[in-house]
């Protein structure tokens, strides 16, 4: 689907939620494993979250959780450096990143030998969201090409209709183009995006 097919507005209604993906220090500029312009998808986010709030509707906050010696790390055989190791400065949430009470924070890849680059994988977001009535989710955050992409695709996969947040996304692009092929990747599965200008609060 190209962006030209999509809606020019969506109205948020009964049954949304907001997922806010690994919006951590360490996936920030200067991070230890910084996104280029990772910052820039913080104030957009909050502009979501506040729509999301304001209608009354649940937002959903993942984070990478990792122990010490996580599989991922380059010193354990994987392929990243070591980042948002628990509890540490870098696994927090972005200082900037405005949070509605009530957010609930989905803890990911908890575990050394588990990776999880989806907010779905080992954890009970799935169940979560049911349990909310939640039929319909807009998923943003960092990074377009590894743990948003997986995200997305797996909300997909568990039957949820799903909407990038286009604007509040951002990619490493460990190749080149790699977060413009996940944008594709995600459309092709059924994914749909908008802008903030095109999101409407509840009536």
């Amino acid at each position: 689907m190209s962006e030209r097919e999509e809606p020019q507005a969506v109205r948020l209604q009964e049954g949304d939620a907001l997922i806010v993906v690994d919006v951590q220090n360490d996936f920030l500029p200067g991070g230890a494993l910084a996104v280029p312009a990772g910052d820039q998808v913080v104030p957009v986010l909050n502009r979501y979250a506040e729509q999301f709030a304001a209608a009354g509707l649940p937002v959903f906050a993942t984070r990478d959780w990792h122990p010490a010696d996580h599989c991922s790390f380059r010193d354990q055989g994987g392929p990243w450096p070591p980042h948002c190791v628990a509890g540490t400065e870098g696994a927090a949430f972005a200082p900037g990143l405005r949070l509605p009470q009530g957010t609930e924070v989905i803890s990911k890849a908890d575990t050394p030998e588990r990776d999880a680059y989806s907010g779905f994988e080992g954890t009970d977001l799935a169940e979560r969201l049911r349990r909310r009535g939640v039929r319909r989710v807009f998923v943003g955050g960092l990074a377009t090409d590894y743990c948003v992409f997986n995200t997305v695709l797996d909300a997909l996969g568990e039957g949820f209709e799903t909407w990038v947040l286009g604007d509040a996304i951002r990619a490493v692009n460990v190749r080149p183009g790699d977060g413009a092929e996940a944008e594709r990747r995600m459309r092709e599965a059924g994914a749909r995006f908008l802008t903030l200008d095109a999101l409407e609060g509840a009536a």
